[in-house]
């Protein structure tokens, strides 16, 4: 088991079933956020650290991608798919340039699509993903459903803690 100390959160495998809904609930949380017309959504406190907005992007694209590696992993064996490039997608999409309620309508709806193909899994949880990154490389869908849950709880975290 792994264990985030940054945001608390613990990577149990045996919760992957739970990480659709999770995640559906979370992404929910962080588009209501990106409605609140009243928030500042652009400005970065920090220069180093991504605005409200460009979380509510980077979590809709995460949850695009890790949607396809989870697709072609039911297609074929021990697939390995290319790196996001999440650093890149910041300036390369204009991350801080989107309007916050597309952005929230899009960040749900990529939530609802990748826990719509983590409830179709059945016998398919521990088909493999390689991650050329990550030692060891190969992941479990398992792991990629709790992983992906992750991201959208720390990164939740991170926004709430910039709105208040």
């Amino acid at each position: 088991m792994e264990h985030c100390y940054e945001c608390g959160f613990d990577h149990k495998s045996d919760e992957a079933p739970s990480a659709g809904p999770a995640i559906v609930q979370g992404a929910t949380v962080l588009a209501q956020a990106l409605n609140d017309r009243s928030a500042d959504l652009v400005t970065r406190r920090d220069p180093n650290v991504w605005s409200p907005l460009e979380y509510g992007c980077h979590l809709r694209d995460v949850l695009l991608v890790q949607r396809e590696r989870v697709l072609i992993a039911r297609r074929e064996d021990r697939p390995s798919p290319p790196l996001m490039g999440r650093e890149e997608r910041v300036e390369h999409d204009g991350y801080s340039e989107q309007d916050p309620s597309d952005v929230a309508r899009q960040l749900t709806d990529a939530a609802r699509m990748f826990s719509n193909v983590l409830s179709r899994l059945g016998a398919d949880w521990e088909r493999l993903v390689v991650y050329d990154e990550l030692q060891p490389p190969e992941r479990s869908l398992r792991w990629v459903a709790i992983d992906t849950w992750h991201e959208v709880h720390h990164h939740l975290r991170d926004v709430k803690r910039q709105l208040t």
